[in-house]
């Protein structure tokens, strides 16, 4: 079955009017990585799996299959300055890129797990999967911690925001 043609940019619009949270997933090791990522979803409780969407062309898809082992950090609403940042290409690459960031290094992976996330997950890479042009990776938690009881950073139509509670008549 053939796929009908969108005009990309339409469908990254439509796409767009998901909301979703704004993660930064890294590795460690000898050549450290981070990439700002909003395609991340919880996939199992048994076995506990977690997915990430990597594009294809990213630094992030080879440092991520290399390691083996990769972080998960769920940003919280003041952490846009660090999303951003996380998401420019022009960064430095290798350790340097998190000499301004306040991080730590993973108890399980050795990964840099920003401070003042929401949530950490520590995952082995489980399996890999061909998404066009993005890999979904499947990671199983090796470990997790909650932090800071914070509003979380979101992504909808292309803008980074804060969430901000509201009450839902039922």
């Amino acid at each position: 079955m053939s796929t009908p043609p969108f005009d990309t940019l339409a469908l990254r619009r439509a796409f767009g009017t998901f909301a979703t949270g704004v993660t930064v997933v890294t590795v460690g090791g000898p050549t450290p990585h981070g990439m700002t990522a909003n395609s991340f979803t919880a996939v199992s409780l048994d076995p506990p799996l977690l997915l990430v969407c990597i594009e294809h062309n990213a630094v992030m898809h080879e440092a991520l299959r290399s390691a083996g082992r990769f972080g998960v950090s769920v940003l919280a609403a003041g952490h846009a300055p660090l999303a951003r940042y996380f998401a420019d290409r022009r960064r430095p690459l290798g350790g340097e890129q998190f000499g301004p960031v306040d991080w730590q290094a993973g108890e399980h992976t050795g990964a840099p797990l920003i401070t003042g996330a929401l949530a950490h997950f520590e995952c082995g890479l489980w399996r890999s999967y061909d998404g066009g042009d993005h890999t979904i990776f499947l990671g199983r938690l090796l470990g997790m911690g909650s932090g800071a009881e914070d509003e979380a950073l979101l992504f909808h139509r292309g803008r980074i925001s804060a969430a901000h509670r509201s009450e839902v008549a039922a």
